[in-house]
């Protein structure tokens, strides 16, 4: 099981698809990893030589923020938005919708207001004692 940027990618799967199980890569970045990297898009994560799984993992650490570092970059960011008082700042700290989604009739769950689908108004007779 090769092991890119702390996190162990599945074997069974194509090589394009185990390296979006890294947090911060995508389908298209892991395209253009592997495009650069000189390594087969069909081939199996289990098939990789040592050599492959290096060149890619030197590309991954060099060149691109993933797994920790990316995450506490978000964090940091969202952490400013609210020092400064911002809109977006106030909306997470609300835990609302911050991009402009609507909150009238979507977005109960962020809102904490979940309301179980109403039955049929006919209640079950009661049994007798």
């Amino acid at each position: 099981m090769p092991r890119i940027a702390g996190v162990n990618i599945p074997d069974q799967k194509p090589i394009l698809i185990a390296l979006t199980y890294i947090y911060g890569i995508g389908l298209p970045l892991s395209r253009r990893l592997l495009l650069e990297s000189k390594i087969e898009l069909k081939k199996r994560a289990k098939d990789l030589s040592q050599e492959e799984v290096n060149r890619l993992k030197e590309i991954v650490e060099k060149k691109h923020k993933v797994e920790g570092e990316l995450r506490r970059e978000i964090i940091v960011n969202i952490r400013r938005l609210k020092e400064i008082g911002s809109w977006r700042g106030l909306r997470h700290i609300k835990g609302l919708p911050v991009r402009g989604q609507r909150t009238k009739t979507n977005t109960r769950t962020v809102r904490g207001n979940v309301r179980k689908t109403v039955g049929s108004g006919r209640k079950p007779p009661s049994e007798p004692t």
